[in-house]
C-alpha cells in the first residue's frame, strides 16, 4: 500500500532512464534523501552531478519513513558513551543536531514547502522498571552538554512513568522536501535518469565507470546511496549489517490531537507524530519491529498498530498502512565514507537504523567534503571501513547462523506446505519434483510461481503474508509476489515459471 507521502506528491514524469554512455564529474547510485542530498549540495558547488536510481524519486525507504528529524534516536547515548567513549557520543549528538539545523536552513533558504513543524520529541516508558534507563539517558545526554529535561506528563491520552525530552526538533513531508530538492538540483545543472539499474562499478584508470541500462557513467567520484550497497565485493557490507522491517498506520483520530513526537523505550515499541493530510492534523503510529525475513502475522504487525489506535481512539479511521525497511549495522552507527580501500573516491552512505533523516544530512556533508578534501570533523566517527563485529558478536553470530540455513540447510529440507493447502491471497514455497517453487495465488486463485532464491547471493526466501512479497532473511532483499525486485541488496528480479512446464 502507497505511504501517506507518496500520495501526497506527484511523480516526475519527465525524467528518463539512462539510454547512452555519459561522463560526469560524480555519479550518484540512488534518488532516495541520501543521494538527493548530495546532488542538491554538489550541484551548489558546481559539479556536474549524475544521479541514476532504479525506480522513481524516493519511491522507497524515504517513502515509507515516519518523516521525524531528530538527534534523539531512542535511548541512545548511554549506549554510544558506553561503547565507543564519551567524546564519540558528543560528535554523534552535535553532528545530528547540526543535521536538522541544515535541513531547517536548506528549506527556510529555499522557500520549500513541506509541512516543517518544530516539535518537541520523547522517549517515554510506561512502567516503573523502565525509569532507570530513562535517567540513565538523561544524565548521558548532560554529560555530553546536550539539553534534554525529565518529564512524567504527556499530552497524548495515555499515562507514562517518565520520559527524556529533546525540544526543538522537528518533522516534515520527507517526499514534499526530497522532490524540491531535486527540483533545485536539475535547475543547477544535475541530471537525475530514473528506471535505471546500477548493477556495477569498476575503477577505470583514475576513473570510474558505473555500468547500467546496458550503458555507462564514466566519473572521477562515485557516492553509493542505493539503501543498501548493491556490490558483494568489496566492502563487505552484508557481513556486517542486516535489515529490520517495521509497520506504520496513518489515523484520523476525530479528535483534536497533541503535538510532540513519541517513541516508546521499550516493548511493546510504538511511535506517534502527527501529519497534515488534506488540511487536517492525524496521527502516524508506528512499531512492531523485526528482522526483514522472519515469519510475521498481521495480529502482530498492522492489527497491533489499528488496535492500539482503537484504544486510544476508539472512533479514529484508518487512512494509510505502510512497511519500511531499514538498514541497521552490528554496532548501531552508520556507515559513512569511504567504499573500500581499493576503491579511492568511491563513497557509501548506509547503516541509517531508522534515523535517515538526521543521518542522511550528516552523511552528504561527510562525502561532499571528501570530494572537496576538505576535513570534516565527524568523518572518522563515521568511518566505513570499521568492522567490528564485537560490539555485537550475538547479532554477529545470529546472522552467520540465518545465511547458513538459508543458503544451505533451508534448501534440503523438503517443504512443508503443498499447493492445494495455500490459501486465496496467500503464498508459500512447495516442492515440485526436486525444485522449490514459491506460489502466490491472488484472492481470484491465479497463481504467480517463482523461483525462491534470492539474487543477491543465493539465500532461500520466505514467504511474508502480511504485505504479500518474497522476503529474504540473510540480508534483507525483497520481490513482489510476481518476483520484481523491490529492495536491494539484489537488483535482479527473481525468475518465474510457467506451472505448466511441471
Amino acid at each position: 500500500m502507497d505511504s501517506l507521502w507518496l500520495d501526497s506528491v506527484n511523480k516526475f514524469d519527465n525524467l528518463s532512464s539512462l539510454n547512452e554512455d555519459i561522463e560526469a564529474d560524480i555519479c550518484i547510485v540512488g534518488a532516495g534523501i541520501l543521494g538527493v542530498t548530495s546532488a542538491y549540495y554538489l550541484s551548489k558547488l558546481g559539479y556536474k552531478t549524475v544521479v541514476l536510481e532504479k525506480d522513481n524519486i524516493a519511491t522507497k525507504t524515504t517513502a515509507f519513513t515516519t518523516g521525524k528529524i531528530t538527534s534523539q534516536h531512542g535511548l541512545f547515548y548511554s549506549y554510544l558513551i558506553k561503547t565507543f567513549g564519551a567524546n564519540f557520543a558528543k560528535d554523534y549528538l552535535n553532528s545530528n543536531e547540526k543535521a536538522i539545523e541544515n535541513i531547517v536552513n536548506i528549506i527556510e533558504d529555499e522557500k520549500i514547502n513541506c509541512d516543517l513543524e518544530l516539535q518537541n520529541n520523547y522517549v517515554y516508558t510506561m512502567s516503573a522498571s523502565g525509569l532507570p534507563a530513562i535517567e540513565e539517558e538523561i544524565s548521558a545526554v548532560q554529560s555530553l552538554g546536550g539539553a534534554c529535561e525529565f518529564t512524567t506528563t504527556t499530552s497524548f491520552p495515555f499515562k507514562i512513568k517518565g520520559a527524556v525530552c529533546f525540544k526543538n526538533q522537528a518533522q516534515f513531508n520527507p517526499l514534499k522536501y526530497v522532490h524540491a530538492l531535486c527540483q533545485k538540483s536539475i535547475d543547477r545543472g544535475a541530471i537525475f535518469y530514473v528506471n535505471t539499474v546500477a548493477n556495477n562499478i569498476e575503477k577505470y584508470g583514475e576513473l570510474y565507470q558505473t555500468f547500467a541500462n546496458n550503458h555507462i557513467v564514466t566519473s572521477k567520484y562515485v557516492i553509493v546511496a542505493s539503501h543498501y550497497p548493491f556490490m558483494k565485493l568489496p566492502g563487505l557490507y552484508f557481513s556486517k549489517m542486516y535489515q529490520s522491517t517495521s509497520y506504520i498506520i496513518a489515523i484520523d483520530p476525530k479528535k483534536t490531537l497533541p503535538s510532540g513526537m513519541y517513541i516508546c523505550s521499550e516493548k511493546p515499541y510504538f511511535s506517534f507524530r502527527t501529519a497534515m493530510f488534506n488540511g487536517k492534523r492525524i496521527l502516524l503510529i508506528g512499531g512492531f519491529e523485526h528482522k526483514t525475513g522472519q515469519p510475521v502475522f498481521y495480529k502482530d504487525s498492522y492489527g497491533a498498530l489499528e488496535n492500539e489506535a482503537k484504544r486510544l481512539y476508539p472512533d479514529c479511521e484508518i487512512l494509510y498502512k505502510w512497511s519500511t525497511e531499514d538498514c541497521i549495522s552490528l554496532d548501531k552507527v552508520p556507515y559513512i565514507g569511504s567504499y573500500s580501500p581499493s576503491l579511492p573516491n568511491v563513497f557509501v552512505g548506509t547503516g541509517f537504523k531508522k534515523w535517515g533523516m538526521s543521518l542522511s544530512n550528516v552523511a552528504a556533508n561527510i562525502i561532499v567534503d571528501a570530494i572537496r578534501n576538505v576535513d570534516n570533523k565527524y568523518a572518522g566517527d563515521y568511518s566505513s571501513l570499521r568492522f567490528d563485529v564485537f560490539k555485537n558478536f550475538k547479532e554477529f553470530k545470529n546472522m552467520m547462523v540465518q545465511s547458513a540455513n538459508s543458503l544451505i540447510f533451508n534448501k534440503l529440507k523438503p517443504s512443508e506446505k503443498d499447493f492445494e493447502r495455500i490459501k486465496n491471497n496467500s503464498g508459500g514455497i512447495i516442492q515440485i519434483n526436486k525444485d522449490k517453487v514459491g506460489i502466490y495465488k491472488d484472492s481470484n486463485g491465479k497463481v504467480f510461481a517463482v523461483k525462491p532464491v534470492c539474487t543477491h547471493l543465493g539465500c532461500l526466501l520466505s514467504w511474508n503474508d502480511v504485505d504479500k512479497t518474497w522476503d529474504c532473511p540473510c540480508h534483507g532483499s525483497r520481490y513482489d509476489f510476481t518476483g520484481k525486485n523491490l529492495y536491494n541488496p539484489a537488483f535482479n528480479d527473481l525468475e518465474t515459471y510457467d506451472l505448466n512446464e511441471y
